[in-house]
């Protein structure tokens, strides 16, 4: 198994992961998100986030949670892919898989130090952000770099002759 697989891991087997980085005094960070086309975009942001702590935990939509929220054509790229393409990144640490609308129950399972998004939530808007605080967390919002996204990308594929 190559070394970006090991990083793709069930919620269970990451909780207990983390609980033994965090006694060790590392600090969490968690993040989430499709992340159907990995652009410049999630890749800034993704190292950005990774700054802010020890470890990068990323949350990644199921290909049934992203048609829910997206639209019935995403994702592009299945789950399984964008899992292994985000564990590939040097900046992150861990990968899993998560099926509800919002990340709130991973959030709550996994307890990170720091929860992160873009800049474009509004903070109150950001699932699991009261319950990170209420156990001495904090919640980052990190600038999107400009006329970066994936849907943006999309559009300009399915306009393009």
């Amino acid at each position: 198994m190559a070394s970006s697989a090991k990083k793709i891991q069930s919620l269970p087997r990451l909780k207990s992961l983390l609980r033994l980085l965090k006694k060790s005094g590392k600090k969490v960070v968690f993040t989430n998100g499709t992340f159907d086309i990995l652009h410049l975009g999630h890749v800034t942001y993704l190292e950005k986030a990774k700054s802010a702590g020890d470890i990068l935990v990323i949350g990644v939509n199921s290909d049934r949670s992203v048609k829910t929220y997206k639209s019935p054509q995403r994702p592009l790229n299945p789950e399984k892919d964008r899992l292994r393409v985000l564990a590939a990144l040097g900046c992150v640490d861990y990968v899993t898989l998560f099926e509800e609308p919002t990340p709130l129950e991973v959030i709550q399972e996994l307890r990170p130090d720091i929860l992160v998004k873009g800049a474009d939530w509004k903070k109150r808007e950001i699932a699991g952000a009261a319950d990170v605080e209420s156990w001495g967390g904090r919640v980052l919002r990190i600038p999107l770099v400009s006329g970066r996204s994936s849907t943006r990308m999309i559009e300009m594929l399915n306009t393009k002759p």
